[in-house]
């Protein structure tokens, strides 16, 4: 079976490989048909991996597929059956999983094609716990966008932040994956979004997927627009995940008592934080990491109701994947990149 591996530092291959193992009795096997990409693949390309790992190593930590064996003990689930898949490798036992923190497992593997392989392969064998069926009318592609990049963005703002209707939220970097999707999502709850993008365009496309307002960031100080139109009071929650660059100024932009949410570190992972403000504004700074499976659940019953669909920037296949990964890493993307098998 093809499958795409890093080979070194920045090396990528498309190799063959043997296909894996009939499933056991408590797993399934997956044809993929859709790897959706995200940062996290940036920097397992550029070699960043947060524990040490051996190479070569399968891609893809977040994918969708079509079932094509189920193990003798797997209820729920048959041949036929799309589902999208878990991104980290836990083990479904200790006390957070049995109580569906599942992205706070005791025993955790590793992220799947960041520190033990991925998913982009023709095939894969994982637990059945870890492949969530997506309801009918959502197709591979689109499920293949729920568990990392829908299922975070559930997570951030549902679990972490506790958005609600009335609410107003700043969404960085909301031409990214994980930016359009917080866009559509708390839209669908009722909340006041003001996005940030990096250009005129990317501004009209955050527009049309729901913001209420965009601010293109390259020409003017995103912070001083928000209180501006807040009428200086501030938002209730930041979504953020662009790192050193926005820091300083997303804590200036909340509101007394204010939530900034964030789960990335895109622009550098150490950044300056102003004490005397955090304390005498009593803002709350949450770290969120991923997702719980429910989370997963959730965004694909949400993709079927029409409440939030993935936007996709492009649809590539294996061999363009060095160019896609350079668009990523230069901001050149509107969405979501998925490779198709």
């Amino acid at each position: 079976m093809r499958a795409l591996q890093v080979v070194a530092s920045r090396g990528l291959s498309i190799v063959d490989l043997p296909p894996p193992a009939a499933p056991a009795a408590d797993e399934v096997q997956v044809r993929i048909g859709a790897v959706a990409l995200n940062h996290i693949d940036v920097w397992g390309w550029r070699g960043m991996a947060f524990a040490k790992r051996k190479l070569p190593i399968t891609v893809g930590a977040e994918a969708a597929g079509t079932v094509v064996a189920a193990g003798t003990d797997v209820k729920g689930l048959a041949a036929g059956d799309v589902v999208a898949i878990y991104g980290a490798d836990t083990c479904g036992v200790c006390p957070q999983c049995v109580a569906g923190r599942d992205n706070l497992c005791e025993n955790v593997r590793g992220v799947r094609g960041f520190h033990i392989d991925g998913m982009a392969s023709e095939f894969v064998t994982v637990p059945a716990r870890h492949a969530v069926r997506a309801p009918a009318g959502v197709s591979v592609r689109d499920a293949a966008c729920a568990p990392v990049t829908y299922g975070t963005v559930e997570h951030m703002l549902f679990d972490n932040a506790k958005l609600q209707a009335g609410q107003t939220i700043l969404v960085q970097a909301g031409g990214s994956g994980i930016g359009t999707a917080a866009i559509q999502l708390a839209k669908a709850v009722g909340a006041i979004v003001i996005a940030t993008v990096g250009s005129d365009e990317k501004a009209q496309k955050a527009k049309a997927i729901g913001a209420d307002r965009v601010i293109n960031y390259r020409t003017e100080r995103f912070e001083g627009v928000v209180r501006k139109l807040t009428a200086r009071r501030g938002v209730d929650v930041v979504f953020e995940h662009v790192g050193a660059d926005t820091w300083a100024a997303s804590l200036f932009s909340l509101k007394k008592g204010g939530i900034l949410v964030t789960c990335g570190s895109t622009t550098g992972v150490s950044a300056e934080t102003n004490l005397y403000q955090l304390f005498q504004q009593q803002l709350r700074i949450v770290g969120s990491f991923g997702c719980r499976l429910a989370n997963v659940r959730d965004a694909l019953a949400k993709m079927a109701a029409g409440v939030a669909r993935p936007v996709i920037d492009s649809e590539i296949h294996l061999d363009g994947i060095d160019s896609a990964l350079a668009r990523m890493e230069s901001r050149q993307v509107f969405g979501k990149i998925v490779v198709l098998f």
